[in-house]
């Protein structure tokens, strides 16, 4: 199984890279599966991603923390809500719908009532 994990982290790490630059694609999520499979294929591995920049610019916070500020959480939802509302636009099937809108309230709920908000320039929940 760890070799599985460590081809899936390498995998969530390159997407996540890809991601950086490119709108629409989605950094943080990579980057936190590539973690926890890290985390789950080599100790090792997760150390030396815990140490490059990436890790530093994109996750520590929030993986020290489990925080965000109030700025990343509007600005991952900004960017997750058109590609959400279009697929809800494009599914034919009701059951689709309801489904996809429940995953989104949930979404929502998630990011706001369960992730700790960090004062703008923040680092350490109280």
């Amino acid at each position: 199984m760890k070799p599985l994990f460590l081809l899936c982290g390498f995998i969530s790490l390159a997407l996540g890279i890809i991601g950086i630059p490119t709108p629409g694609l989605p950094t943080t999520p990579f980057l936190l599966l590539a973690l926890y499979c890290f985390g789950k294929g080599s100790l090792r591995i997760q150390g030396w991603f815990m140490g490059t920049k990436i890790y530093q610019k994109y996750l520590k916070e929030y993986d020290q923390n489990r925080a965000m500020t109030l700025k990343q959480k509007i600005t991952i939802l900004a960017i997750s809500a058109p590609f959400c509302l279009f697929a809800f636009w494009a599914l034919p099937n009701i059951w689709g719908k309801i489904a996809l809108a429940l995953v989104i309230l949930a979404q929502y709920y998630y990011f706001f009532f369960k992730i700790k908000t960090l004062e703008n320039g923040a680092s350490k929940v109280e």
